[in-house]
């Protein structure tokens, strides 16, 4: 199996050992599952439903951020408890999940539940000069991750500018280096707050997920990823400072998922220009709009458009129509379409050559339910 890691740069082989880590970062639960969301989960599940074809043991962690900047000030602009809104949304999003034909998570931590091994990760990066307090907070030292910028291939600057749009406040005069990301902060009366040795408050978001994919994956997991969206600061800053804990790389292998566009512009909820998949639910079949976006490979970006849910719609139905009785082989060899979308997902998991793999053998008139099985597309019409 090959496919490109972020990292290297390229699409290089991915051979795991028999039981495969997998960890996703997940939603910050303070609004409905966006087109966004939903491709790269189709993009994760696929990867898991040929990961356990191939033989693999599946774990795959996909994080809950209920503790984070952006869900306290959703919840303070909407008047309602930050928990409460988290128990909405996340309810929200299983059924959109379910309803998108995606296998459960085989853990799906929470930023709230995971405060002690939170602690555990700041208490060592302290107690190793990793970190410092300055101020009412504690901040991770980047000077001593001598890879950082590896993984997005920026400069420090370029990571400087990208931080300031992304919340990294570099400007902050209590940091040692602009980089320097935040690890627990004091809690403003509204906001949940924890007891620890520097203070009762809250923790930073990378050292959040940096926790949790340690303590239920182990030191290194095999694959790690998310959005593309998240390589910096992210994804940057959970990595350093997990090896600046464990002494170990965090992923062996980094898989990021290209940006959807709506209106000419990244689908994004600062943005305000979002398709919820639940209101394409109402009126569409919810295999067809996992279709769509299996059209599309997962490192290549592209912008919504409602043709592509008729064009998928047309496509379901047809892979719906019964096998022709003594359909002769198909045109792409004896294996069928199932070796061809085995074939397409080991190289760097082409969904779009599985899919119209799928179509060829639709139009010979073979049984395809194997194929679009390994897609997670439902064929018995109940979506």
């Amino acid at each position: 199996m090959w496919l490109h890691d972020t990292a290297r740069r390229a699409v290089v082989p991915f051979e795991p050992g028999v039981v495969v880590r997998l960890y996703t970062c997940g939603i910050t639960p303070y609004d409905a599952t966006h087109l966004g969301h939903a491709a790269t989960y189709v993009t994760f599940d696929v990867l898991q439903r040929r990961l356990a074809d191939r033989g693999h043991e599946v774990r795959y962690v996909r994080n809950i951020t209920d503790v984070d900047d952006d869900m306290l000030r959703a919840a303070r602009r909407r008047g309602v408890h930050h928990l409460d809104l988290a128990f909405g949304v996340i309810r929200r999003f299983d059924d959109d999940m379910a309803a998108l034909g995606n296998l459960p998570p085989w853990a799906e931590p929470r930023a709230s539940g995971a405060i002690p091994a939170i602690r555990g990760f700041i208490h060592d990066l302290l107690d190793n000069g990793r970190a410092y307090r300055s101020g009412d907070g504690v901040f991770f030292d980047v000077t001593g991750s001598e890879g950082l910028g590896s993984l997005s291939g920026l400069t420090d600057d370029a990571m400087r500018a990208l931080g300031a749009e992304r919340g990294e406040f570099p400007d902050d005069p209590r940091k040692r280096s602009p980089l320097d990301p935040l690890l627990w902060q004091p809690s403003a009366v509204d906001e949940p707050a924890w007891d620890a040795p520097w203070g009762r408050g809250r923790p930073g978001w990378h050292v959040e997920c940096a926790a949790m994919a340690v303590s239920h994956l182990g030191p290194t997991v095999d694959l790690h990823g998310g959005g593309a969206d998240l390589v910096h600061p992210h994804h940057e800053f959970s990595a350093a400072q997990a090896e600046a804990v464990t002494g170990r790389p965090l992923a062996g292998h980094w898989m990021h998922q290209a940006m959807v566009f709506h209106q000419g512009r990244k689908m994004s909820k600062s943005l305000g220009n979002l398709v919820f998949v639940a209101d394409l639910f109402a009126d569409t079949d919810p295999m067809a709009v996992r279709l769509a976006l299996l059209a599309n490979h997962y490192r290549t970006s592209w912008a919504w458009d409602t043709a592509l849910l008729d064009v998928a719609t047309r496509r379901l139905s047809a892979w719906r129509l019964p096998p022709r009785t003594g359909a002769g082989a198909w045109s792409s060899g004896a294996g069928g379409a199932l070796a061809a979308v085995r074939a397409a997902l080991d190289d760097d998991l082409d969904t779009p050559a599985a899919v119209a793999a799928i179509d060829e053998a639709v139009t010979a008139g073979e049984d395809v339910a194997e194929a679009t099985g390994l897609l997670g597309v439902v064929l018995d019409g109940t979506g």
